[in-house]
């Protein structure tokens, strides 16, 4: 039996964007969008000073490197993280996207303009990952992955899946304990 390996990549993906994620990201208030759970969140905040990473009025607390242990992230940040690092920019190396990355972007400052962004990214993802077939996913990634550019491009396509999959539960888990505060 032959497999379509594209349409099941994208089908894993595409189903838990739908079914689960998307669906459950209606009604995200900006209350829930910024709020920290815990002391010392990093969120998205307005801007300060220029030598902050991103465009625009708002920041995403960033460190490099990172502290051990990380610091609990908000909704805001989880989504910046996803619109910016997991799709964003990958959209941008493999599928002509427009360039994105911490430093130039503008992150939303509300709940109503980052789930915009996740509706105006997810969908040129997938149409990238859809327009991979069998050679294209393993042909190696290329430099735009650093160290990892050598492996397939369906390594990277599963890691961009796992990200997702693993932020949006970590983002729904939020707004759980957000309602049931």
């Amino acid at each position: 039996m032959a497999v379509n390996w594209t349409k099941e990549l994208t089908d894993q993906l595409d189903f838990h964007w739908k079914m689960h994620t998307r669906p459950k990201l209606e009604g995200l208030t900006d209350e829930e969008y910024l709020w920290e759970p815990v002391a010392g969140c990093w969120t998205v905040r307005p801007r300060k000073s220029d030598d902050e990473p991103g465009t625009g009025p708002f920041t995403i607390d960033f460190a490099y490197p990172e502290p051990v242990p990380p610091p609990v992230t908000t909704i805001a940040w989880r989504l910046g993280h996803i619109l910016v690092g997991v799709l964003g920019a990958r959209i941008a190396s493999h599928f002509g996207g427009e360039p994105i990355g911490y430093d130039t972007y503008p992150y939303p400052g509300t709940a109503a303009e980052a789930l915009a962004e996740l509706d105006k990214l997810y969908p040129q993802w997938v149409a990238g990952v859809q327009s991979l077939d069998e050679e294209a996913l393993a042909r190696p990634c290329g430099p735009a992955e650093g160290p990892y550019g050598q492996y397939p491009m369906a390594t990277l396509v599963l890691h961009i899946h796992r990200e997702m999959i693993h932020h949006c539960a970590e983002v729904l888990l939020l707004r759980d304990l957000y309602r049931s505060r």
